[in-house]
């Protein structure tokens, strides 16, 4: 096990985070000559992003640059929580996070993030998976779909997010729980596409054809739905491929029954979130940190991003997993990604009405 990936499970996880936090508050301050020295050649990333895969990410990184990736894993919130407390002297330089949601808290509500002056990252990345006034950048993209039970479901019967509302599919949907930013940035961008009580109507109906109170992961509606809990599921499909390309034949049978159908390919697109990064305002090393998410998108990076988590990329002409690939191509809502965040609380709030649980 290299260095980068030892340091990420001895770091990693919300309840070392937590114990950070309380430390972080009895640490010496430290002038800024001290930090800038401390920082050369060394990028310190916290990352809310917990696979293995992107261990080739970083190594990459330093085999270009010579600067070393030092890495902490934990969930979104817990590295937020962690940066608040550390205040002026955390040694943060880089944020990444898996839903453009929780990017919004950073920059938005707590005001952690700076903007990117980057031309490279401009001319690689789509506006509308940038933060409108650089405060952050989509590295990957994950797309939020319905998938099926093909020996229940005729895909000719699926058309969009909003005719799950349709009383045919009573006791038939599968999804996790509104607590999760997933299914609130969904709803978020409802809420663009439609009037807060047209998307309150729809929750409620949603709600209603439930085939069973939210539990468990995407990976978990996958599997209640081959097995006949339900006959769709609201999915990320990155949860799919795991599956398909999985050792045990049992994971391998549930992909074979699931189909994948992207709606409202006749008017905005499928809704498509985003796993992205931002620079830290007290970052110890801004310029190491701009060369870090420009390298994140470069076609070297982002075919790491599509091949390895079965992500999508963001970045034009990059080639699929061959698994991810074979669901098909699709037309993405072009909503920028930071209106998932401005509408969560509205989006909460109706969840929450519906008895979205």
């Amino acid at each position: 096990m290299n260095k980068i990936t030892r340091r990420a499970f001895l770091c990693g996880g919300a309840a070392t985070a937590a114990v950070a936090i309380g430390q972080a508050g009895k640490a010496k301050a430290q002038s800024p000559v001290v930090r800038t020295a401390q920082a050369q050649n060394v990028l310190n990333l916290y990352s809310g992003r917990h696979y293995d895969t992107d261990t080739a990410l970083y190594e990459s990184f330093t085999a270009k640059t010579g600067i070393r990736v030092n890495l902490i894993e934990a969930e979104a919130d817990a590295l937020i929580e962690r940066i608040k407390s550390e205040g002026a002297n955390s040694p943060a330089d880089v944020l990444i996070t898996v839903d453009a949601g929780r990017l919004w808290r950073a920059a938005e509500q707590e005001r952690l993030l700076q903007p990117i002056d980057s031309a490279v990252i401009r001319q690689a990345v789509p506006e509308n998976l940038r933060h409108p006034d650089g405060l952050w950048v989509g590295l990957s993209k994950r797309a939020r779909v319905i998938m099926y039970d093909k020996t229940k479901v005729n895909p000719a019967e699926l058309s969009t997010y909003e005719a799950l509302a349709d009383e045919r599919w009573k006791g038939q949907i599968l999804v996790r729980s509104s607590s999760h930013v997933y299914n609130q940035s969904l709803v978020g961008s409802m809420l663009q596409a439609n009037d807060a009580a047209r998307t309150e109507a729809w929750a409620r109906s949603v709600v209603a054809n439930f085939a069973r109170e939210p539990e468990g992961n995407d990976t978990a509606q996958i599997q209640a739905c081959a097995a006949g809990v339900g006959s769709i599921a609201i999915v990320n499909t990155y949860y799919l491929p795991r599956l398909a390309k999985s050792e045990d034949p049992a994971e391998k049978a549930i992909a074979e029954k699931i189909g994948v159908f992207f709606p409202n390919q006749r008017d905005r697109g499928a809704h498509v979130n985003i796993s992205g990064g931002g620079v830290l305002k007290t970052a110890p090393n801004p310029e190491a940190a701009v060369q870090f998410l420009e390298h994140l998108v470069s076609r070297e990076s982002q075919e790491i991003f599509a091949k390895s988590n079965n992500e999508y990329p963001v970045v034009e002409g990059v080639s699929l997993d061959p698994v991810l690939a074979s669901y098909g191509r699709f037309r993405d809502d072009a909503i920028n990604a930071s209106v998932f965040g401005r509408n969560n609380p509205a989006a909460l709030q109706i969840m929450d009405r519906a008895g979205w649980k």
